[in-house]
């Protein structure tokens, strides 16, 4: 297969997945906000200042944020290349170029979505359609996956979508991770004690659709040690690092199993990676949560890079 088209087929995978949790981050934010326990979380100013952190949007201090600019922005202005509409514009392209790789049920699933954003009604939207825009990004992204995981045949092309589907989520799931640790810190500034059970940590585990399986999990209101234990170091439920990290080991395995034991490799980085987060304990983790994100955070932009030298650019 050729490098060009081989990372054409890994992007399509990352676009899909980072829409969808640019839609479920705004979704989810936008709308607990409303009633949120405390003052801060309330405040619209700081709701739209952590939506531009989701997709890395620079925006100055004392800049007064307008609603309808960001929410526009963030899903379907056609200039900004993080917008939602851009990711899935994005996505149909590589798939255009893929298209005798990929199954035509897929195919037919990625430009009925694309036509679906592209034609939504931008009025709509920056009035009263948040919610309904960015649950239908949720339930496409799904059923798209769906198709991939349902009609496609298991091999390389498979691996290198799925390998794009899972560095993205366990970079997108670290991502916010990082930007609500860092809300709860703001919120509980003045009471630092209620920083473990700050409401931070429920918005958190709705915004990576994880909060009725934590609860399960716990059998009890998600606090700082579940969450970072459960988001970080769970290797059975699919919104996690450690199990994307064992899903991403998979597919680099499918693509060059030899490269294993070379020293450097994508896939060396990713066995070490893995082996260090399975035994690794939320205890460990407890004394210095935020350097611990940033180095998971560095450490799937390292996985990224090195794929991308070792695969896509011969």
């Amino acid at each position: 297969m050729l490098a060009r088209i081989a990372n054409n087929l890994f992007w399509m995978g990352r676009y899909i997945e980072r829409a969808e949790h640019t839609a479920r981050f705004t979704n989810v934010n936008y709308f607990s906000s409303l009633d949120a326990p405390n003052k801060l979380s309330r405040d619209r100013q700081f709701v739209l200042k952590s939506i531009y952190e989701m997709v890395g949007e620079e925006d100055e201090d004392d800049e007064v944020l307008v609603e309808q600019d960001v929410l526009y922005n963030i899903a379907l202005n056609p200039d900004k290349h993080y917008s939602i509409l851009k990711c899935i514009s994005y996505a149909r392209e590589n798939a255009n170029s893929s298209r005798d790789l990929i199954s035509n049920d897929c195919y037919e699933t990625i430009n009925k979505f694309y036509h679906s954003v592209i034609n939504y009604s931008k009025d709509y939207f920056v009035t009263r359609g948040l919610h309904d825009f960015t649950s239908h990004i949720m339930h496409q992204s799904t059923i798209l996956k769906g198709k991939i995981r349902g009609t496609m045949l298991h091999d390389e092309v498979y691996a290198l979508i799925k390998l794009g589907i899972n560095i993205e989520r366990a970079t997108q799931v670290t991502r916010i991770l990082q930007i609500k640790y860092n809300a709860a810190e703001q919120v509980t500034l003045s009471k630092p004690k209620r920083l473990k059970k700050s409401y931070e940590w429920t918005t958190l585990l709705k915004c990576v659709d994880s909060f009725d399986i934590n609860r399960r999990v716990y059998r009890k209101t998600p606090t700082q040690s579940t969450v970072l234990e459960f988001l970080m170091l769970n290797p059975n439920s699919p919104r996690t690092v450690l199990y994307c990290l064992n899903q991403i080991q998979e597919h680099i395995t499918m693509l060059d199993p030899l490269k294993a034991h070379e020293k450097g490799t994508a896939l060396f980085l990713i066995g070490k990676m893995r082996c260090e987060y399975k035994y690794k304990t939320v205890e460990d983790i407890q004394d210095d949560v935020k350097d611990f994100i940033a180095h998971t955070f560095s450490s799937l932009i390292e996985l990224s890079e090195k794929l991308e030298d070792e695969y896509f650019y011969h």
